[in-house]
């Protein structure tokens, strides 16, 4: 393998590595849930009162709530205001109004009803609840599960292939001289014949 391509293969199985060890690090979330609640009778008859409820959040800020109490003296609400209620026996649940849902650290919200009650006495709850967290006028943590974070893939990067040689340009062939022709000689012309005897000759040939 080319050392670039190795190097970017490694690259790549190390971002992949990191992340699933992000997703396995991760740790859980702790929510702090405390509240205190003040009951207090307003107004008492024969066979009825009048109550106000007064909810203290101690814990981390709360949207929306849900009052839990039982009754201990088979008392029954005839009447709520301020929020909506259900009751099952003795077990009472009061929701928020809607208005009144979001209760901040260290802030409160109020509801009030009217009740009735049998015999002579008419105690007052104490087991009372927010959200299945115990009023107790102290503050718990409680692991909340963090929201699952899926490893982002990272994009896979393909080796960009290794360039190729450029062809290296071929060398033109010089052309070979074309032989210049060599010139044949010319002839030379040959002599003309010297005429022999006297010069210049005569006309006539005188014998002696």
């Amino acid at each position: 393998m080319p050392p670039i391509r190795h190097r970017r293969w490694l690259a790549a199985a190390m971002a992949a590595a990191l992340g699933a060890l992000g997703v396995a690090t991760a740790g859980t979330a702790q929510a702090a849930a405390g509240c205190q609640v003040t009951y207090t009778v307003t107004n008492q008859w024969p066979g009825g009162f009048g109550t106000d409820v007064k909810v203290t959040n101690l814990g981390d800020p709360i949207n929306g709530w849900k009052l839990t109490w039982s009754f201990t003296a088979g008392q029954t609400i005839t009447q709520l205001w301020s929020g909506t209620y259900t009751q099952s026996g003795a077990q009472v649940t009061v929701s928020d109004a809607g208005y009144n849902a979001s209760i901040p650290t260290g802030g409160s919200t109020n509801f009030g009803f009217n009740g009735a009650f049998s015999g002579s006495t008419n105690p007052v709850p104490t087991n009372f609840a927010v959200n299945g967290t115990a009023c107790t006028g102290t503050v718990t943590s409680s692991p909340s599960a963090s929201p699952s974070q899926s490893p982002s893939q990272s994009p896979s990067q393909s080796p960009s292939p290794s360039p190729s040689p450029s062809p290296s340009p071929s060398a033109s062939p010089s052309p070979s001289p074309s032989p210049s022709p060599s010139p044949s000689p010319s002839p030379s012309p040959s002599p003309s014949a010297t005429p022999s005897g006297p010069w210049p000759p005569s006309s006539t040939y005188s014998n002696p």
